[in-house]
């Protein structure tokens, strides 16, 4: 894959991430978004006067500037291509809040209420952290909607996303979103069992890390989507909430823990190291900070723990240059990998500041970068995987080329001594062994020199060789002498050796001839082996002294008691 391309992917990814970021809220959910004017709650107010002087509510400023507090939020007129439609839903996103009751005024002056705790929100939670109040019943159509909100934290404002859908689009956004959490989870396992199973044949050290991240990416989305409020409808909120900000903030930090196991060593090593630690550190102190100290001054809470991401994505660009610098082989992966969750990071830390409007998409980016993160890391863990398989079978070809030179004799190219000891002895049934010597060898050195004595021996090797079966072991054992070992079974005649060494072409014409020895017998131990060479070797002697060129047998040694 070439820089280009990569780059033209990372860019695709990013591009995609902001289209749909940048689409209108109203699209988030299906329904109708609703226009909310907001006034700070202060005592004497009533619902039915608020009901009819809506001029005294906010409508311009945004409601994170108003603080913590208590509220009253006033919708827009409802459009009446919706009123007359029964089992309406009036959604809003799941944020910090104690109460909130919901005032519905109707056409014919009456006013119906419902709402909620923090503690018993859990029957009103909808997957993708949206709460849902279904309107009272009513002979008349509903007008307009008044919220009630007592304790809100305002991060991001007091009634966020205000929806007005009907049961059925309420419940195909349901599906959709479940869907969508579903597919990740799904995924999420997968990787996790996919990884553990590999763990146990590779063990690399990051491959445990990775399945810790995508542990808890896993936990984030079960917590964020209100899966787990659903499940749990007892459960406070607001803990919810808490519970939210420790496990993004324990995500954010596996990333970079995977980081520092996957990359090579180099990378991390000097600075980087002790500064990824700092990062680390800063986002652990102040997500804990918030899971034990909010509410009380949770707005600074708050943008401690946003601001407490930065360091971490302000580290990405010099690890990527020092992985650049070592010539990781895993750069480009990680720059995948990193682009799209730096991207939605990047977005939610402008909304938490207030230098975006909130969006549906920007609150639920989170599930979609970690989508993307748990997929690409899960890439780059088969990319290493592989570079892992190929540096193996490279390893093992080099083990493999290192053992055959550890066995070789280098000049001829067949066994040396110790080689051959080890692959004969032991060999079951009877054994020939063959002892070859080279006639007056000296001479040849002598008359044609050492290099053109190393030749001889080369072309010899190359005979004897080419004369045995293939199961046959050939050693040079010593300067001049040479062992072939050859199953009784299967006999190959010295004669035979001797007839094709005299046919065949010598270095500077010279004439070259050998005597042989042989003997048979068993091979099992090295007394065996003692024994059969010492009567090949002696059979050696009685050819040479018979007048070299020819063969003696020592016959069948008998097997020892």
């Amino acid at each position: 894959m070439t820089f280009g391309f990569r780059i033209t992917w990372l860019i695709g990814i990013v591009a995609t991430a902001l289209a749909m970021l940048g689409a209108a809220p109203a699209e988030a959910r299906t329904g109708q978004l609703l226009d909310v004017c907001i006034v700070r709650a202060t005592p004497g107010l009533s619902v039915p006067t608020l009901f009819r002087t809506p001029s005294r509510f906010d409508c311009t400023t945004p409601q994170s500037a108003y603080g913590s507090g208590d509220f009253w939020v006033l919708s827009q007129v409802l459009p009446t291509s919706l009123t007359h439609i029964p089992d309406l839903r009036a959604l809003t996103a799941s944020v910090w809040q104690d109460r909130v009751t919901l005032f519905v005024l109707y056409a014919d002056g009456a006013i119906r209420r419902t709402g909620f705790t923090s503690r018993t929100s859990g029957r009103h939670l909808m997957i993708g952290a949206t709460l849902s109040l279904t309107l009272p019943p009513h002979v008349a159509p509903p007008v307009r909607l008044l919220w009630h909100v007592e304790g809100s934290a305002n991060l991001r404002g007091v009634v966020l996303g205000p929806t007005l859908a009907t049961a059925a689009e309420a419940a195909e956004s349901e599906i959709i979103l479940s869907a969508l959490y579903a597919s990740f989870g799904g995924m999420a396992i997968a990787l996790i069992v996919y990884n553990l199973a590999l763990w146990g044949a590779l063990r690399q050290s990051f491959q445990p890390v990775y399945c810790l991240l995508v542990l808890c990416l896993l936990g984030y989305a079960f917590s964020s989507s209100a899966a787990l409020g659903q499940l749990v409808p007892s459960l406070d909120n607001n803990i919810r909430l808490k519970l939210n900000v420790c496990l993004l903030a324990i995500c954010a930090g596996m990333v970079l823990v995977f980081a520092r196991a996957f990359f090579e060593r180099a990378v991390f090593d000097g600075w980087p190291r002790p500064a990824s630690n700092v990062a680390l550190a800063t986002l652990a102190t102040s997500g804990i900070a918030f899971a034990i100290l909010a509410p009380w001054q949770i707005y600074w809470l708050d943008r401690l723990l946003t601001l407490s991401y930065i360091p971490l994505i302000a580290l990405v660009p010099p690890v990527l240059y020092r992985a650049w610098r070592v010539r990781s082989s895993y750069l480009w992966m990680f720059t995948l990998a990193w682009g799209a969750p730096i991207v939605f990071a990047s977005l939610r830390i402008a909304g938490a500041l207030g230098l975006m409007s909130w969006s549906f998409w920007i609150d639920n980016s989170t599930m979609i970068s970690m989508m993307l993160e748990a997929l690409l890391s899960s890439l780059a863990i088969a990319y290493r995987i592989r570079l892992l398989s190929v540096e193996r079978d490279d390893a093992r070809e080099q083990e493999i080329a290192a053992r055959l030179l550890a066995d070789t004799e280098p000049l001829t190219g067949l066994l040396n001594r110790r080689a051959f000891l080890d692959r004969a002895i032991g060999r079951s049934g009877d054994q020939m062994l063959l002892i070859a010597d080279v006639d007056h060898f000296k001479h040849v050195n002598e008359t044609i020199g050492h290099d053109g004595g190393d030749e001889v021996l080369r072309v010899v090797a190359r005979v004897l060789r080419n004369a045995v079966p293939p199961d046959a072991l050939v050693a040079r054992i010593g300067g001049e002498e040479f062992a072939i070992l050859i199953d009784a079974t299967t006999p190959v005649l010295p004669d035979t050796i001797l007839e094709r060494l005299r046919s065949q072409r010598m270095p500077f014409d010279m004439a070259i001839t050998a005597s042989i020895g042989c003997c048979t017998g068993p091979l099992q131990r090295e007394s065996d082996w003692k024994a059969l060479y010492r009567s090949a070797d002696r059979a050696l002697f009685a050819a040479k002294g018979a007048g070299r060129d020819r063969s003696r047998d020592a016959g069948i040694l008998p097997i020892a008691a």
